[in-house]
């Protein structure tokens, strides 16, 4: 069931952006009819046109509508951005300082040096 609402979803997602291909589709299917009835050129003899100014027409409108649709679209976007903004108040805490403990006294010159270097055990190479 949830694959088929996932088609759907896509489906609809797609329409508008083949809506000049159905326009189109339309036309052809139904070409004969709009050039023996609604064509401008119907009349003439030697008719040329079969119906495309009224394709022409068809898809001017479709995206007349189309640019008209994207323009409301706009203004709403334009409303939507608009963000508040939250104010804090925070306070300043002043930091507790706690005595320094020092474990080494550098005052004292050192009792012995180490010239060795320091090797890891065998066993973990």
């Amino acid at each position: 069931m949830k694959r088929i609402f996932i088609i759907f979803l896509s489906c609809m997602l797609l329409v508008p952006s083949f809506g000049s291909f159905f326009v189109y589709t339309s036309f052809k299917l139904n070409q004969e009819e709009i050039s023996k009835t609604i064509c401008v050129q119907r009349k003439m003899v030697f008719n040329s046109c079969n119906g495309r100014c009224e394709l022409q027409k068809s898809l001017k409108k479709y995206s007349d509508n189309e640019k008209r649709m994207q323009n409301n679209l706009k203004e709403k976007a334009e409303v939507v951005y608009i963000q508040n903004t939250a104010t804090a108040n925070f306070k300043l805490v002043t930091p507790i300082e706690s005595p320094a403990k020092l474990f080494a006294s550098f005052d004292a010159k050192p009792i012995s040096v180490s010239n060795s270097t320091f090797h890891p055990p065998s066993y973990f190479i």
